[in-house]
């Protein structure tokens, strides 16, 4: 218990700590509907001429409390992705067309002979490029929404010997 708590309960209480030390005879106090021990009724002596009246205020707060916890987490998965490409390749074929008279002919004599043609395709080549396409994170809201409470507090009353009730509001007064 903090120094400023034990101050606070001696002072509910109406003791000093010279009370405490004293040894304060758990037997003077009683105990109300709540089941809260609060001090025994004291007598009015001759030069004391009040009593202090209290009561029980509500100090209402909020606390943080974990309540839960989200996290982000990434991992690889791999599909199957299909593009189409147009490739080009060359063929070749023989063409035969007839000489026709007055046509000129590099070579018009009679021995081998070989003529080449170089043949071209295009191959598919695939290359994979690692690249961003998203920042993903976790954001939080505060949401605010109002909540009841409810909770019983005490009040003392004063009595005069005639049954005369007094409220805490001074204009009130009833009489049994």
């Amino acid at each position: 218990m903090s120094e400023t708590d034990e101050q606070q309960l001696y002072s509910y209480y109406n003791l000093t700590e010279r009370d405490y030390a004293a040894g304060y005879d758990q037997s003077q106090a009683r105990s109300d509907s709540t089941g809260t021990d609060i001090p025994a009724q004291r007598t009015v002596s001759g030069d004391a001429d009040y009593l202090t009246r209290s009561e029980e205020e509500l100090h209402v707060g909020t606390e943080k409390v974990q309540t839960g916890r989200a996290r982000l987490r990434k991992f690889v998965v791999t599909e199957q992705q299909t593009v189409t490409v147009p490739v080009t390749r060359e063929e070749v074929r023989v063409v035969r067309e007839p000489v026709a008279p007055g046509d000129t002919v590099d070579d018009v004599s009679i021995g081998e002979a070989a003529a080449d043609v170089v043949l071209t395709e295009e191959r598919v080549v695939v290359n994979k490029e690692t690249v961003p396409v998203e920042k993903v994170r976790l954001d939080t809201e505060t949401v605010t929404e109002q909540q009841d409470v409810t909770e019983s507090v005490r009040k003392e009353q004063i009595e005069f010997d005639d049954d005369t009730t007094v409220d805490t509001d001074p204009t009130r007064r009833t009489t049994r």
